[in-house]
């Protein structure tokens, strides 16, 4: 399949361009030829010397992640975004990214992948950046435990052997859950004000112990990393459908 195809149908199912002016991630064909053959396609979460050197052992001619190297434009090639460069140019191999398309997205998202794992009911988009949102929000069909919901997403989420972390402030039964994943705590003033019982993230920063405790809400920590593999496999799903080879790169940070 031509790149130029491939890309074009990625943008088309990510609305890449309607998130043009909010995200710092030059999303879509970062690396590459305006022209060019594709067979095999590798996806990733990060576009790392590890990944990308990875991806070309595999033979791949198209690398897709959701962290890719261009965050506002590049003001020198040097270092380690050299390195990374090189090994793309010298194997071949182009390097196609979503971020903030990929977390948006409520079928294919990292949101909705969480979604899926906890089968959420009655979903919306959560998580508004600018016109856009982020996230998804949902009710749980049976209520759970802050211990319950924790460990459901520690059988399904690749944590690299790291414990998920919890700030247990919220109610003894959580029946609506707000996610936004990789670094979402900064949705936790939105996840009170649509009533969440739960805020479902990656990472977390210090202020947010005071202020989910004063609350009254849970948030759950469940890793960087761990939360946005499932826009990549999503996107690795459909890609199987169009008659290309593919490859799905583990390589958990345990962040």
């Amino acid at each position: 399949m031509q790149l130029e195809t491939i890309v074009d149908r990625l943008d088309d199912e990510l609305r890449t361009e309607d998130y043009a002016d909010l995200d710092a991630s030059a999303n879509g064909l970062q690396v590459g030829p305006d022209t060019g053959d594709v067979d095999h396609v590798a996806f990733a979460v990060d576009a790392a010397l590890e990944t990308i050197e990875a991806a070309a052992g595999t033979g791949a001619d198209l690398l897709v992640t959701h962290h890719g190297l261009s965050w506002g434009g590049f003001e020198r090639i040097t270092g380690r975004t050299y390195d990374r460069i090189e090994a793309l140019l010298e194997n071949d191999l182009g390097l196609y990214v979503s971020h903030l398309p990929l977390d948006g997205d409520q079928e294919l998202g990292n949101a909705a992948g969480v979604g899926d794992v906890l089968a959420l009911e009655d979903r919306e988009p959560f998580g508004s950046h600018g016109p856009e949102f982020i996230g998804q929000r949902g009710r749980v069909v049976d209520p759970l435990t802050i211990d319950e919901l924790e460990s459901t997403l520690a059988s399904e989420l690749d944590t690299g052997d790291q414990p998920i972390q919890t700030l247990a402030f919220g109610p003894e039964e959580i029946e609506h859950v707000a996610i936004v994943t990789g670094s979402g705590v900064d949705w936790l003033g939105e996840a009170i004000e649509a009533g969440a019982d739960v805020l479902v993230t990656g990472e977390g920063k210090q202020q947010v112990y005071h202020e989910a405790r004063e609350a009254g809400i849970h948030v759950v920590l469940a890793g960087h990393y761990a939360t946005e593999t499932f826009g990549v496999r999503a996107l690795q799903d459909r890609v199987d459908t169009w008659g290309l080879e593919t490859t799905f790169l583990e390589v958990p940070t345990g962040l």
